[in-house]
């Protein structure tokens, strides 16, 4: 009887300019990275919501990474000014409410950084995988 690999579910929010366009030339390249990771497309990683991030943790996420243009470089001049100072505030919170810090991150990615994209995602889903299942924020009725 083969014992099933657990495999870390992971939501990766992308801002379009860079990163999902660094996950985009990552896969031109035939570069791995675990398929549990899901990519959300995003504007820019200043859209994306503290929310968005328990959210995910609640729908059964065991990890969350957003993945933004390198500061300075944002599309829309300075989002990813506001995404680090929100994900700053994010983080404190989600240390109050007992989630382990390494199961989110925060990434700056560009467009020509396919490998980069590839070598974080593997990465971060290795860090995830050794942390186990989050069980913190899990919401039962979310499970199939």
């Amino acid at each position: 009887m083969q014992v099933n690999e657990y495999k870390p579910l992971i939501v990766a929010f992308c801002c379009n300019w860079c990163s999902y366009a660094g996950a985009d030339l990552a896969g031109n390249n035939r570069l791995n990275y675990p398929a549990d990771v899901k990519i959300i497309r995003v504007p820019c990683s200043c859209r994306v919501n503290p929310m968005f991030i328990l959210r995910a943790f609640q729908r059964g996420a065991d990890g969350v990474i957003l993945c933004g243009c390198h500061p300075g470089d944002c599309h829309y001049t300075s989002g990813n000014y506001y995404t680090r100072r929100r994900m700053a505030l994010l983080f404190s919170m989600l240390d109050y409410l007992g989630i382990e810090k390494e199961r989110t991150r925060v990434e700056w990615v560009s467009a020509a950084e396919g490998a980069k994209f590839a070598e974080t995602m593997n990465d971060f889903a290795k860090t995830v995988a050794a942390l186990g299942e989050n069980k913190r924020l899990e919401d039962l009725r979310c499970k199939k």
